[in-house]
């Protein structure tokens, strides 16, 4: 009998919102130190993650944003690290990337969870085989996690959801687990998440110290606003649904104003 591996301890799950009216959040501040989700926080969801781009008045809003913070201003996606740089280009910030998989700190120092591969080859194979049996589901390996995308073939999202928790039944003893997002199902290593990731920036410089704000969109974002909260910080949901944070904005037109404001009373 193969022997279990203990589960790494991860961020406990978020409790259930109570149903109460969310408002704005205050304005931002120089005491603050900002993690900001991308994909439905800062740039608006697209059909596939590859065709997500960056203008110039984004581009050149968060450097500003990062003067007024002191550098105290992280990106924390499920992205891959590598994928975001190539989005923003010369603007290069502290990022989290697949979830707290990897990380870049203040320093440029990158900071690697890395998966059993053996583990990760075999559900990426059985996954993209998955994949291309039905027109319309997309395979995103970022490296260390992967992405099956079901927006182009929502009438399918039953059936994927019960593959998925069929294929990486298996797994879970190497400590996998799957995630569900905005019609798509991830799957990644136990023990690393949102929260994790901004626990660890909060622990360094320029983050150390400060007021923790955290602005997110999607299911895999409660676990940074659970961590968030639990620093007596500032949780933002962007968008509609349930969450448990403290605030809510519109959408993401709404950040960039909220940003914006920020910047123009400095």
């Amino acid at each position: 009998m193969r022997e279990r591996k203990p589960r790494q301890p991860r961020t406990p799950r978020p409790p259930r919102e109570t149903r109460v009216r969310r408002g704005p959040p205050p304005p931002l501040d120089a005491g603050c130190a900002l993690f900001l989700d991308i994909d439905g926080t800062l740039l608006d969801i697209a059909a596939t993650p590859d065709s997500v781009r960056v203008g110039p008045r984004l581009a050149a809003l968060l450097p500003a944003v990062s003067t007024l913070l002191s550098g105290a201003i992280a990106l924390v996606t499920g992205r891959a690290i590598r994928d975001t740089d190539r989005m923003f280009g010369e603007l290069v910030l502290p990022v989290a990337g697949q979830h707290g998989c990897e990380r870049r700190d203040a320093e440029g120092t990158l900071h690697l969870h890395a998966p059993n591969p053996v583990t990760l080859a075999r559900l990426r194979r059985l996954i993209a085989e998955f994949a291309a049996r039905h027109e319309g589901l997309s395979l995103e390996d970022k490296g260390s996690t992967l992405a099956l995308h079901y927006r182009a073939a929502p009438q399918l999202a039953s059936h994927v959801h019960q593959v998925m928790r069929a294929q990486v039944e298996f797994a879970r003893e190497e400590g996998f687990r799957l995630q569900r997002g905005k019609r798509l199902l991830e799957v990644r290593p136990e023990g690393r998440d949102k929260g994790t990731a901004i626990r660890d920036f909060m622990q360094e410089r320029p983050f150390r110290g400060r007021l923790p704000v955290f602005v997110g969109d999607d299911r895999t974002d409660e676990h940074g606003f659970a961590v968030v909260r639990s620093m007596h910080g500032i949780a933002v949901k962007v968008g509609p649904g349930p969450t448990i944070a403290n605030h809510r904005l519109d959408d993401v037109a709404a950040v960039r104003h909220w940003l914006d404001d920020a910047v123009a009373k400095a």
